[in-house]
């Protein structure tokens, strides 16, 4: 069936927001599963429904490589009604399909009821395995939301939203590993998965969806943050909740999973591998090569602080999160999330533990993003939101991240180094917000 669907496949896939190879040429596709949700009924006028998992493979890739695995839910109808048309795939022209209409099936209202009502009758079909921890409503109305980059996300009625990864790799995704640790403690922050799916195809599974409670209502912060700048108000309050938010959510990740310490060679690691992304960066943005040695001073300290036999807590972290991973409740009650981590990084990197100074970096970089945004730029409104974020995670778990400003600088630095090549590559009109950072981090003295 594979080669019949290559055709259609080769020109759809890579102008999908989440194929992760863009710019390289797709040479061929291999199954790894395949499975008939719904099979299609020639006598009515359909849908079925085709689960299928894809290797992508394409050039210059690691000898090792076998290609990137891709969730794909294909839609397959004698003839498409015109709601529909924006869907639309292809006709295949030969192999068991020929003839029949191929789509994306998740804006299928029929298609998306299906996954649905999958999730509230659980079990295995061949490889899938569809679990539950809470009962789930019937009926509801699916939409597809337009707003993600790398997964896809379906709505159903005011209640729940489904996440369903588009790329997937073997080992349990923290967006369904952590939020499920943070619902057994207690903690409110994070939505808890009502319902997820998997595949048995690999001694480990892949995670290929989770459904959590809609936050109905809910706005993000980056929203908040640019309303605030607009209307020339303050976010100190909400900058200071976040920091209380961020802190909670670690409090009880540290209590759900283990805390190893940061050994001399992990911190070695862990320097090394942020001087590689400098030095990758410098090589490919000039505009970065006059601030190396002052960018590089602040991985060297925390490299003589590991000398010296200074040690750093780890724990499992969120691994990406900004202002854009955080949801402000009509009651002002502030949630994380998106636990994936960065989706460019391997599995076994993102689920590993790290300093919770990642995390704390990571929003304040998103304060500076916001910041410069607004004209003219403000950044002594960054400065204090950055300020009244740290005090907030400081009255919640009574550490002040600012108390460890080696390891604190390094993430930010490393945060830096990476937007200034996200920019340059992708957004060069956006390049001044990260090289403003630079700048003040080379010139840093802690």
């Amino acid at each position: 069936m594979l080669p019949s669907l290559a055709p259609l496949l080769h020109e759809w896939l890579p102008r999908q927001r989440w194929f992760a190879g863009k710019g390289r040429p797709v040479t061929g596709f291999s199954l790894v599963a395949a499975t008939e949700i719904l099979p299609l009924d020639p006598a009515v006028a359909g849908p079925g429904l085709l689960h299928l998992l894809v290797r992508a493979h394409q050039p210059s890739r690691p000898a090792t490589s076998h290609g990137d695995c891709y969730q794909l839910l294909l839609g397959v109808r004698s003839s498409l009604p015109p709601p529909l048309a924006a869907a639309r795939i292809g006709q295949v022209a030969d192999g068991p399909l020929a003839g029949l209409t191929l789509y994306e099936g998740l804006h299928d209202p029929r298609v998306a009821g299906l996954l649905l009502e999958r999730f509230r009758n659980p079990g295995s079909l061949g490889p899938l395995r569809f679990e539950r921890a809470a009962p789930i409503e019937a009926g509801l109305a699916p939409r597809v939301l337009d707003t993600e980059q790398s997964n896809s996300s379906l709505v159903y009625g005011d209640a729940y939203i489904l996440k369903i990864f588009r790329r997937v790799f073997p080992g349990t995704n923290p967006d369904l590993e952590l939020p499920l640790a943070l619902g057994r403690e207690g903690c409110g922050r994070v939505p808890s998965p009502v319902a997820w799916f998997e595949a048995a195809t690999t001694p480990e599974p892949l995670t290929l969806g989770v459904l959590q409670p809609f936050l109905r209502g809910a706005r993000d912060g980056w929203q908040l943050a640019l309303a605030a700048l607009d209307a020339g108000g303050d976010f100190v309050p909400e900058a200071r909740a976040l920091g209380r938010a961020t802190a909670e959510v670690h409090t009880a990740l540290a209590v759900a999973l283990p805390t190893p310490a940061l050994l001399r060679s992990q911190t070695r690691d862990l320097v090394t591998a942020m001087v590689g992304r400098l030095e990758a960066a410098a090589q490919a943005v000039p505009a970065l090569v006059p601030y190396v040695p002052g960018l590089r001073a602040a991985f060297d300290a925390v490299t003589a602080l590991g000398h010296e036999g200074r040690g750093w807590a780890a724990q499992r972290v969120h691994g990406d999160l900004h202002l854009g991973q955080t949801l402000r409740g009509e009651d002002g009650f502030w949630s994380l999330i998106d636990f994936e981590g960065e989706p460019s990084k391997p599995l076994p990197e993102r689920r590993g533990p790290q300093p919770p100074v990642r995390d704390v970096a990571g929003m304040l970089r998103s304060f500076d993003y916001a910041a410069r945004t607004h004209r003219p730029w403000s950044p002594e409104w960054a400065a204090r939101c950055r300020t009244a974020y740290c005090e907030g995670y400081a009255a919640a778990s009574g550490t002040d991240p600012r108390g460890e400003p080696e390891l604190l600088r390094a993430h930010e630095t490393d945060k830096a180094v990476y937007e200034v090549l996200y920019e340059a590559r992708h957004r060069p009109d956006w390049l001044p917000v990260p090289m403003a950072a630079i700048h003040r981090l080379a010139t840093a003295t802690a």
